[in-house]
């Protein structure tokens, strides 16, 4: 580069002191011709001088440029390996992993599908009962119980098949809740189950804990089916406005295990939907349900108030019976942050001795919503589903309130008839649900029942409280 700059700058040099300026009028017109061989030789000079800086350009570029790309076949190489990777990456049996207030396993062709949840209720409760109640059934001591702690899998296999496996732990042991395995979508049929589930019998029975109103079920409970291990079908019809269930069962142990004969059971249960809209927001549900239950030779009706630490206040003791027979009648509306719910449920036993003795049991219960949400309704099932408040409870952020629910029941049970004297117990609970989010919420229950038995009559007042999260 700088041999080069010599020339360039000795040509220049002796452009500017060899001639001198000529005014702009002499170049146009009017030279001598010793002029005109001067400004020839500078416009030379000028045009060299271009070309020599151009040159130095070209050279300067091609010091600092880039190595080449490579050759074209190397190009098609690792355009070959990345999209082989990308393949690799979107198999169709790799899981995607996410949250739907529940812990979520979806493959990419969503052949299958795995999920993963639990509960955990903790309850605290202090009351007190009269003194012929106690010296009757034994004093209520205050306390405190995990009444469910639960873990669950479930998910489906190749579209068409599901299971489910649940172990509740709350008491120590891991009993079984639910455990079978089912194939959906047959045609004219529905879905069917194999396993110990349970049977399709009551509002409140098909209910989830997570979901009810209240810490515990009404007095009508004792005469629900519960779970037992059989075989069950169910279908939607009407544009999912209509479900029906049926199944055969036998009666089971926490294990899920039965060696004795008889104890069989036909359940089935239908429910019908003549008003809905607002997807649920408004809506009256109506439905019934029937179960011949045959018993391994006796039988025994018993209850306690609206809490699960309470002694039971009403017993029928075991009598003889070879059969029981159960129907339930449901009702329920829910009209924006509006609802009632009633049930009417009657037991008929087939006594071995004396005569057959009827009980009954029924219970009204309305609720509010002071935040503005409603009670969700799940057409598939015929029952109530979680609640989701319309701003989640946060000390930052959005500093939504959650959801506030104020609730009333009324509940009854008749245990008594001529051959049987069981009692009559009432109760009225009035309760509060806060629903932090949709995966927890803290209820408070106050609890009044009364019962009127042959040998005793009383009262009880029980204040409740449960934290509870459930995934």
């Amino acid at each position: 580069m700088k041999s080069l700059l010599l020339p360039i700058c000795l040509l220049v040099g002796l452009a500017l002191v060899g001639v001198p300026a000529l005014p702009v009028a002499a170049q146009e017109e009017g030279l001598s011709s010793q002029e005109q061989r001067l400004l020839e030789l500078v416009e030379s000079l000028e045009r060299r001088v271009a070309e020599l800086e151009k040159k130095l350009g070209e050279r300067e570029d091609e010091e600092t440029a880039e190595p080449p790309p490579p050759p074209p076949a190397a190009l098609e190489e690792r355009v070959a390996e990345i999209e082989e990777q990308m393949e690799e990456a979107e198999s169709p049996t790799d899981m995607r992993v996410y949250w739907k207030e529940g812990l979520r396993f979806d493959s990419q062709d969503e052949q299958f599908k795995l999920r993963i949840g639990g509960r955990l209720m903790n309850d605290f409760a202090f009351g007190s009962q009269s003194s012929e109640v106690d010296d009757a059934v034994g004093k209520f001591e205050d306390g405190t119980e995990f009444r469910r702690a639960r873990l669950y899998i479930s998910g489906d296999i190749y579209e068409d098949f599901f299971f489910k496996t649940q172990f509740e732990f709350a008491g120590g042991d891991a009993d079984l809740a639910d455990a079978y395995l089912g194939m959906k979508g047959i045609p004219g049929v529905g879905t069917v189950l194999v396993g110990h589930m349970k049977e399709p019998f009551s509002l409140e029975g098909q209910t989830s804990s997570r979901y009810t109103t209240f810490m515990e079920r009404s007095l009508t409970t004792r005469f629900n089916a519960g779970r037992n291990t059989g075989l069950k079908v169910h279908n939607t019809a009407l544009n999912d406005r209509m479900t029906w269930a049926a199944g055969v069962f036998q009666n089971t142990d926490s294990s899920g295990a039965q060696k004795a004969d008889g104890s069989i059971a036909f359940t089935g249960r239908v429910t019908g939907l003549p008003w809905y809209e607002d997807d649920g927001g408004r809506l009256v549900h109506l439905g019934l349900a029937y179960s011949h239950r045959d018993v391994d030779d006796t039988v025994r009706f018993r209850k306690r108030p609206g809490a699960h630490l309470s002694p039971r206040l009403v017993d029928t003791m075991e009598f003889g019976a070879d059969n029981v027979q159960l129907i339930g009648t449901e009702l329920a509306v829910v009209y924006d942050n509006w609802s009632l719910q009633s049930e009417l449920l009657k037991s008929s036993v087939d006594a071995t001795a004396g005569g057959d003795p009827d009980f009954d049991s029924f219970y009204v219960q309305g609720s509010y919503f002071l935040t503005g949400e409603h009670r969700r309704y799940k057409k598939s099932s015929g029952a109530f589903d979680r609640v989701r408040p319309n701003r989640p409870f946060s000390l930052s952020g959005d500093r939504g309130p959650g959801a506030w629910e104020i609730a009333v029941r009324y509940a009854h049970v008749d245990l008594d008839d001529d051959t049987v004297r069981g009692g009559q117990l009432e109760d009225i609970t009035l309760g509060v649900n806060w629903y932090l989010n949709p995966n927890m919420r803290i209820m408070w229950n106050y609890v009044h029942g009364e019962v009127d038995h042959d040998l005793y009559d009383g009262d009880t007042d029980i204040l409740q409280t449960r934290f509870q999260v459930d995934f």
